[in-house]
């Protein structure tokens, strides 16, 4: 029954669907998981969360992958360690520090920092391309950073400066340049289709994942939870096993692939808007600069990248992740 509800999203969604439907679904789908998540670790620690989660959803990953193009797309073909390193910025580098960090943030903080990656991703990109972003570009970066810090300064963008900045907002930063991190690594993989990429470096960072938090539960750092723990966020962690990181996850993957890196990235600017709306449905009340902030980082992040978007338009567009003729599903089923 699992694989079955996990097999019919990915056929009749993701393979026939319009080139931006993929990255609305992590866009909509994180937006909701910040504050569900934040709910979920009063019961069981964030480590031990993300262990129990990607357990979970690697083997669906897997059982997808090997569904759809078959036992040969299993093998790593010698590129291990790469998907390792990878899966291990992006799968446990981005939940451990989001996670963790969410213990002493809210979740609309850390939904907001989360939502700089497109900014983050294109900086990147210009770096790796050794050209520097046009100054519009510029500017609308340090006009979002102004704005994030508005928010984690509680209305002093400066308050980083005299460390009034909450720890747990630096930790969802890192985090946040870990999937970055992640996100472009997959430009190395254009042979791979998304959901092969997605299957295999999860499967690395779900063992780094296990293997920080069997060292630290051994350590004494942290205590293992109950089985009435885990039952007692039955349905937070089946949100955010089957959305969060099923569906998110693959579909992320997918609209790096069909937009390439900058462009699925203008999608995350969706996540801080979800995540205050949720989190005002809910009683909360967020003060004018949290509001105000929020409404100048989500702007510059739209402007951002629509100026890198007019810049596209004028030249070829050569997309982080191309499809190639090699990233089909493999056609063995051996």
């Amino acid at each position: 029954m699992f694989i079955v509800a996990m097999v019919l999203p990915y056929a009749l969604v993701f393979r026939g669907s319009s080139k931006f439907l993929p990255s609305l679904v992590p866009a909509f789908g994180w937006g909701a998981m910040f504050p569900i998540a934040d709910s979920a670790i009063k019961h069981v620690d964030p480590f031990h969360l993300t262990a129990i989660r990607y357990i979970l959803a690697t083997i669906g990953f897997i059982a997808l992958l090997w569904a759809f193009e078959g036992r040969r797309a299993l093998r790593l073909e010698r590129r291990g360690l790469e998907l390792f390193l990878l899966g291990s910025a992006g799968i446990a580098g981005f939940n451990l520090f989001a996670f963790a960090g969410l213990e002493h943030t809210t979740p609309e903080h850390a939904a907001l920092i989360v939502a700089t990656s497109p900014l983050i991703t294109l900086l990147a990109t210009s770096a790796m391309a050794r050209k520097a972003p046009p100054r519009a570009t510029l500017g609308f970066v340090f006009l979002a950073l102004f704005g994030v810090l508005a928010v984690i300064g509680r209305g002093d963008p400066v308050a980083l400066l005299h460390g009034g900045v909450n720890g747990g907002d630096l930790l969802v930063f890192v985090g946040t340049v870990s999937f970055v991190v992640y996100t472009l690594g997959a430009r190395r993989f254009t042979d791979y289709s998304s959901l092969r990429y997605t299957a295999l470096s999860a499967t690395g960072g779900t063992i780094t994942v296990l293997g920080v938090t069997g060292f630290a539960t051994l350590a004494g750092w942290l205590t293992a939870p109950s089985a009435s723990d885990v039952a007692a966020i039955w349905w937070q962690l089946a949100y955010v096993v089957v959305v969060g990181a099923l569906a998110a996850v693959l579909a992320w993957n997918e609209g790096v692939r069909r937009l390439g890196a900058p462009n699925a990235a203008l999608y995350m600017n969706l996540v801080p808007v979800v995540a205050f709306v949720i989190a005002i449905a809910r009683g909360y009340h967020p003060d004018a600069a949290e509001l105000g902030g929020a409404a100048l980082t989500v702007a510059a992040l739209i402007g951002a990248n629509l100026t890198a978007r007019r810049q596209d338009m004028r030249r070829p567009v050569s997309a982080a992740w191309a499809p190639t003729r090699s990233a089909k599903p493999a056609k063995s089923r051996a």
